[in-house]
């Protein structure tokens, strides 16, 4: 399901107390690749801004950040795009 919300650090900690794993996309020293994150629950996928990320609130309540591993000097894809590679990879690793 797909949501837009108004008071999204709100809306995080509310999934948080329901036992639902929040994962954001980010490039930063907590994140880990795409290709090693495992998850194991219910999961919130949190997707940022083009160009600007996910806002500092937003970032410090993700229980997981995620990146894509990406070659050469492109470092970030366009938001649809991204969101594609993360839900197809993580579909993958999920039971049917």
């Amino acid at each position: 399901a797909y949501f837009e919300v108004g008071n999204l650090a709100r809306v995080l900690e509310m999934l948080k107390d329901r036992r639902i794993r929040v994962a954001g996309t980010a490039l930063n020293e907590r994140s880990q690749s795409l290709f090693d994150f495992q998850p194991d629950a219910a999961l919130a996928l949190v997707m940022g801004a083009e160009g600007e990320g996910l806002r500092r609130l937003t970032l410090e309540r993700c229980d997981d950040l995620i990146a894509i591993p990406m070659a050469g000097d492109v470092q970030s894809l366009n938001v649809s795009v991204a969101t594609g590679v993360v839900l197809f990879h993580i579909r993958g690793r999920r039971p049917a």
